[in-house]
């Protein structure tokens, strides 16, 4: 089974620009380097920050440009989404429990995207519902593989100011995820930054996002812009094995807008 992750959109007004560069040129970039390359892959999920306001003529935009995307596609929300605007404009999409998060069952196994949103906080929250919500899903697939998908990593990436915006219930998500013991890989967004490795025994994988990215500073009180080259996750998932390749997809001699 092969799936692709785009994160950290930051879309803004169209004509606008963020950290000098233009969101939605890169998006455009994107959505046409996924149907060039990977038209047949079996799902696009989006792991939130669609948008860098929250304003609903963003996602207005975004809901342009997705109907390009040739494979089906799932959206999350990040700490810079607004989910009311969002589901205005998806009205299609159905709220779990008033959060936008959802499964896909798959024949390599369930996908779990989760809402790990706060309104006007940047840190991620997996309150009582939300863990009740995971915890009944996590059941349902006794037995069988599961990966979660979740804007802000549980995990600590030991970059400080970062680490400071994850989720604030990681302690009580773990043993969770322990006591199922089905999880084979957290993939996640946020930190706009290539990483992988492993927490607590379950692998884990973050990228950069479609516009501007994070420098790789371990300050405790400093997160620094840069223009490094935008990416999404091709992933490719058998009984055997979980592999994510990180695709830059702009040309690195092409000029930044």
């Amino acid at each position: 089974m092969k799936i692709i992750q785009v994160t950290d959109l930051h879309l803004v007004k169209p004509g606008a620009t963020l950290c000098g560069l233009d969101p939605l040129a890169r998006l455009q970039a994107c959505i046409t380097d996924i149907n060039q390359n990977h038209g047949d892959a079996e799902l696009v999920i989006f792991t939130g920050d669609l948008s860098d306001t929250g304003e609903e003529i963003t996602y207005r935009v975004l809901a342009d440009e997705l109907m390009k995307l040739r494979p089906p596609f799932r959206l999350m929300l990040g700490n810079h989404d607004d989910r009311n605007a969002f589901l205005n404009v998806f009205d299609a999409v159905r709220a779990e429990e008033g959060f936008v998060q959802s499964v896909e069952d798959t024949r390599e196994g369930r996908l779990i995207m989760l809402d790990t949103q706060v309104p006007g906080r940047p840190e991620g929250r997996l309150d009582e519902t939300r863990l009740r919500w995971l915890q009944q899903r996590l059941m349902e697939a006794r037995g069988r593989p599961v990966f979660l998908f979740s804007h802000h990593p549980p995990f600590p990436i030991y970059m400080p100011l970062l680490d400071r915006m994850g989720i604030v219930e990681a302690d009580a998500l773990h043993p969770l995820l322990k006591e199922y013991g089905n999880v084979r890989h957290i993939f996640a967004g946020h930190a706009h930054r290539p990483i992988a490795g492993s927490w607590r025994g379950i692998p884990v994988s973050v990228l950069r996002g479609t516009n501007h990215q994070s420098a790789l500073d371990f300050s405790p009180d400093r997160i620094a812009v840069t223009h490094e080259p935008p990416a999404y996750a091709v992933i490719f998932i058998d009984e055997e094995s979980v592999v994510a390749h990180f695709h830059d997809f702009l040309d690195r001699t092409a000029a930044y807008r």
